[in-house]
């Protein structure tokens, strides 16, 4: 089933549901890529592009809240601090992920990182449900510059695969006093600079690696992965107000152990 069509859909359906969820879509492309015999230098940059689909998903879905941040940016303080908290909180990722991109990509990209990633991420989002601080910070406009920059530091955790990039981003939000519904919002926007950034980079250091058929998987991935991520963007914030985190955390653990047990059982 290895680069098919069939294999797009699946994992472009797989891409849009868990981007936003903190469950890590990467440990999921990683782990059914490698079931569907899709793990090639194709897989490695399908699976950054049709992120992009799901981003996108984000930028339709609070296209109005971003289209007035950057008409006031100008004048408007509100639009002035969203952008700013948005832009520290992205640094670190960058910074980091420039020089250690390559050695990540090469070294940790395997089923059994993304096992063990998904186990301790779930034990941290149920340790971090009993135990945070009062939630006082309801709103990116109203978080202070330096939580949004250690957030952003909290992202960089998901560069080991499994982690998820928004259940880092949520569980240091969480930490820092933001309340589930503008820790989930504030993940969400983060992941348009962060996502776009590492497509362009990918794409480029790939760009004379994949066909033109290759091109057309990644088109029916990309597609699938923006429908799907709206559907999720659309009721996640509500869920997590009034079911908290904990659900996702007990599957990443069950996910987790399942992993290692079929990984135990197909050991040589």
């Amino acid at each position: 089933m290895s680069d098919s069509p069939l294999t797009a859909l699946i994992l472009g359906l797989v891409e849009g549901i868990t981007e936003f969820l903190p469950v890590s879509s990467t440990g999921h492309l990683i782990v059914i890529g490698d079931l569907l015999g899709f793990d090639d230098n194709l897989a490695k940059l399908f699976e950054v592009v049709i992120q992009l689909g799901a981003i996108l998903a984000v930028c339709w879905m609070y296209r109005a809240k971003l289209w007035h941040t950057l008409l006031t940016l100008g004048g408007e303080r509100g639009s002035q601090r969203f952008a700013l908290n948005v832009l520290l909180a992205f640094l670190p990722a960058v910074a980091i992920g420039l020089f250690a991109h390559d050695f990540i990509k090469r070294v940790l990209f395997s089923p059994t990182v993304v096992a063990w990633a998904f186990i301790v991420g779930g034990i941290a989002i149920l340790l971090v449900e009993r135990y945070r601080p009062t939630a006082r910070i309801d709103s990116t406009e109203s978080m202070p510059a330096m939580t949004a920059l250690k957030i952003g530091f909290f992202q960089c955790l998901a560069m080991i695969p499994g982690t998820s990039r928004s259940g880092a981003t949520i569980v240091g939000a969480l930490l820092m006093g933001v309340t589930r519904e503008a820790a989930t919002e504030f993940s969400f926007f983060l992941a348009i600079p962060t996502m776009a950034g590492a497509t362009v980079l990918d794409v480029w250091k790939a760009r004379h690696d994949v066909v033109t058929g290759g091109w057309l998987l990644i088109l029916i991935g990309f597609v699938v992965a923006f429908v799907s991520a709206l559907v999720v963007v659309r009721g996640l914030v509500g869920f997590v107000s009034r079911h908290g985190f904990a659900p996702f955390a007990w599957y990443r653990i069950a996910a987790g152990v399942g992993i290692l047990a079929l990984l135990a059982l197909h050991a040589p």
